[in-house]
């Protein structure tokens, strides 16, 4: 099985692509004896290790790529195997995908670390979940590493294969000028916004455009159907309802529903419900935005409830017939650029959201000030519809060249 595992991860590098790398490819390294890669599903963990692979490990034969949801392991233990692998290949950097797949994952990993010391171990998963709650605390022996969706800033460099620059928060609130002038000279930006809108976000939207919804909607039942099933051992007439609330969240504006609502609508008990929601938030499903509260009325913060971004909004109003409301579209582009960034949003009871000491109201070009005019913090007007800034007004296209 050794040499199958070697030709198999030889063919994978063949094919992998060296022109386009995602935003963590620049800092991702193997500085520490043990690094993982999280994320939801769909966001190119794969593609990234096996082009660290190709541009960085120089002795081919010292490597190796293992995806742990091949059914070989399903009977081999692990440690057996790199056991093998370690005396007669003499492997140094062992990749393995799909590594929440593998009984007791979080136990393995540890003891192959604490076996091997000059062996670098390198961990991906789809689900996010797992890999951080595991029983053994792998962040404090190794780096862990986030990868989300595409921004809007990266969707156009891979579609128009072109250099762009992205902004801080910072610059883009104080001098957004500057940006103006690094992104005038794209041809059809509003287009191509549109466009990320709707199918943007997954960078397999280049490998198979035209099934790209199908795709997504592959991914959702994937993530419920073993992702949350295997790690949380539900029962298949319960996950059916995971699939039944993301279509109720499709259709209700995110201010107007909580988890009261929501258990009503689906007959579950709250905290069904909470434990329900938490999953999906874990797992890249939906995003939930608190108010931003501190002291002991943090424990009755609520919250507005969305779903995960613009594109898996899309394609579950697509296929239960539902109207794309752009409403929902505009809070939801806003909300994952901020997150993806790294920022901390809240929702706001003054403007829409809240970010650090600001205060943002997204609308359309007829938004004006009038919410956000009692403000006590500085406030800013965000719009779909505009192409450049005005005072104290920003494109909502310019979020997606955050960083």
């Amino acid at each position: 099985m050794i040499d199958y595992f070697k030709s198999t991860f030889r063919r994978l590098l063949e094919n992998t692509s060296s022109t386009t790398f995602r935003y963590l490819y620049k800092t991702f390294n193997l500085n520490s004896r043990l690094t993982g890669l999280i994320g939801p599903r769909g966001t190119g963990k794969t593609t990234l290790l096996l082009q660290y692979v190709k541009s960085n490990i120089t002795d081919l034969n010292r490597c190796l790529y293992l995806s742990l949801d091949h059914i070989y392991f399903a009977q081999m233990n692990l440690m057996d195997f790199v056991e093998q692998l370690h005396q007669i290949e003499g492997i140094q950097f062992l990749f393995l995908d799909e590594v929440h797949k593998y009984p007791k994952w979080d136990q393995a990993l540890k003891n192959l670390y604490d076996a091997y010391p000059n062996l670098y171990i390198v961990f991906s998963g789809s689900s996010s979940m797992d890999l951080i709650k595991g029983t053994y605390d792998l962040s404090r022996r190794g780096k862990l590493y986030r990868l989300n969706g595409l921004s809007f800033q990266e969707y156009l460099e891979f579609r128009l294969g072109v250099s762009i620059p992205t902004a801080t928060l910072e610059t883009l609130l104080n001098k957004p000028d500057k940006l103006s002038r690094h992104i005038s000279g794209i041809e059809r930006l509003k287009g191509h916004f549109m466009e990320y809108l709707e199918k943007g976000f997954y960078p397999f939207l280049f490998e198979d455009e035209e099934n790209y919804h199908q795709k997504l909607l592959n991914i959702i039942d994937k993530t419920i159907y073993e992702d949350i099933s295997n790690f949380y051992k539900l029962k298949t007439e319960n996950l059916k309802q995971f699939r039944k609330i993301l279509s109720f969240l499709a259709t209700i504006p995110p201010g107007e529903l909580n988890r009261n609502g929501l258990s009503k609508h689906t007959g579950l008990d709250n905290r069904t419900v909470d434990n329900y929601l938490n999953m999906m938030c874990d797992t890249g499903l939906v995003t939930l935005i608190k108010e931003n509260k501190s002291g002991s009325s943090i424990l009755k913060s609520t919250e507005k409830i969305y779903l995960e971004n613009t594109n898996l909004y899309k394609a579950i109003t697509q296929e239960i017939g539902f109207s794309y409301q752009m409403g929902t579209v505009r809070e939801l582009f806003f909300i994952k650029m901020l997150q993806n960034a790294g920022e901390k949003i809240f929702y706001s009871r003054v403007g829409d959201f809240e970010v650090g000491e600001v205060v943002f109201e997204i609308g359309g070009r007829n938004k004006t000030k009038k919410q956000v005019r009692e403000s006590t913090k500085p406030a800013f007007l965000v719009k779909d519809d505009i192409q450049y800034p005005g005072s104290n007004t920003l494109p909502l296209h310019y979020f997606g060249f955050l960083y």
